[in-house]
């Protein structure tokens, strides 16, 4: 597996709208648009910030799994984003070691990236997500 860098921060919130005022309007942080993952059932907004992103996931039903954290954890942080050379790479190694993934295959997420979630008990409490994008 070849790590990358960062490539975002997962920040579970209420709703990016109230959220955005903090982060567009005090920070000086502009999100650069928002997408819909049906899939996932949420929407996300993502805000450059160097060479990572913040993304903002707001669910989109009381079944979502972002609506289903903000309930038993509150709003914060979400998943930190590892960017991948080869997801599929990165899976059979992690497998291969024995690491409790979420996702045995690959699936889209916002901005056409290719993911797959390393599960928290697997890595000290933090979900992990592994993306590979084309940039």
């Amino acid at each position: 597996m070849k790590p990358i860098c960062v490539d975002h921060i997962g920040i579970a919130v209420k709703s990016i709208d109230e959220t955005l005022k903090l982060w567009e309007g005090v920070l000086g942080i502009k999100c650069t648009g928002r997408e819909e993952v049906p899939d996932q059932k949420v929407v996300t907004a993502f805000l450059p910030l160097g060479d990572t992103e913040i993304e903002l996931l707001e669910g989109t039903s009381s079944d979502s799994p972002v609506t289903q954290f903000l309930e038993r954890r509150g709003e914060g942080l979400h998943h930190i984003a590892i960017r991948v050379e080869s997801i599929e790479e990165a899976i059979r190694e992690l497998k291969a070691n024995g690491i409790r993934l979420t996702d045995e295959k690959p699936r889209y997420g916002a901005g056409g990236a290719r993911i797959a979630f390393v599960h928290p008990k697997a890595a000290n409490g933090v979900l992990l997500e592994l993306s590979e994008r084309k940039r």
